[in-house]
């Protein structure tokens, strides 16, 4: 779907199953923000704690999915998404953990000095996180699909519209920094869902159920 129609068929749905999209959404943002405050605050070794992240991000990625794709959402759907991808999800936040910190790494070890291997790890890194668009919405509908498919597929994709893409991620990000300066309350219980929901819109084919 456009980058526009993604959006917009977003904030309906989510207009109309914001509740049930809020309980959800409020979990993971509170898991989320215990994780950043101990890694920050306490010890770095609490990074790890990044993983647990994974199988409440799929259980609320199975959530948009059958929102988008079959317009109807029932609270034990987050149950059942969580029982489906809790492996998955554990799998794709290791990837991103791994990728995440090897970057970081990468970037301090080249500094300033060796500016064009800089710019390139950045870049690698910007790519990869707009990827992410693609991938978790991918992994969750494909579940049976090995993750390497699902990254090639979702690179694939990425290739056929990056610019679209890289302009569909920064609208999120705008959306999601409105929510922080509105306050903690809206960011937890509205952005990230409708984050989740905006992406199973971009990333999936239209189900012929919503016509």
């Amino acid at each position: 779907m456009s980058l526009g129609g993604s959006l917009r068929a977003a904030a309906v749905d989510f207009y109309h199953q914001s509740w049930r999209l809020a309980v959800f959404n409020a979990v993971l943002s509170a898991v989320a923000l215990v994780v950043v405050y101990l890694t920050v605050f306490v010890s770095v070794v609490f990074a790890v704690l990044v993983l647990v992240l994974g199988p409440l991000a799929g259980a609320l990625m199975h959530c948009a999915i059958q929102l988008a794709q079959e317009d109807e959402l029932r609270f034990r759907d987050g149950l059942t998404g969580l029982g489906l991808h809790w492996r998955r999800g554990l799998g794709l936040a290791a990837i991103v953990l791994f990728v995440t910190v090897a970057g970081i790494v990468a970037l301090r070890f080249y500094g300033s000095e060796q500016w064009l291997l800089t710019i390139f790890v950045a870049d690698v890194l910007a790519v990869f996180a707009v990827l992410q668009v693609f991938v978790w919405p991918r992994a969750i509908f494909e579940r049976d699909s090995p993750l390497r498919r699902v990254h090639a597929q979702a690179l694939s994709d990425f290739l056929a519209r990056p610019l679209i893409a890289f302009g569909f991620v920064l609208a999120l990000v705008v959306v999601n920094a409105l929510g922080i300066a509105a306050g903690v309350l809206p960011f937890l219980t509205l952005t990230i869902a409708y984050s989740f929901l905006a992406a199973a819109h971009f990333a999936l084919p239209r189900s012929d159920l919503r016509g």
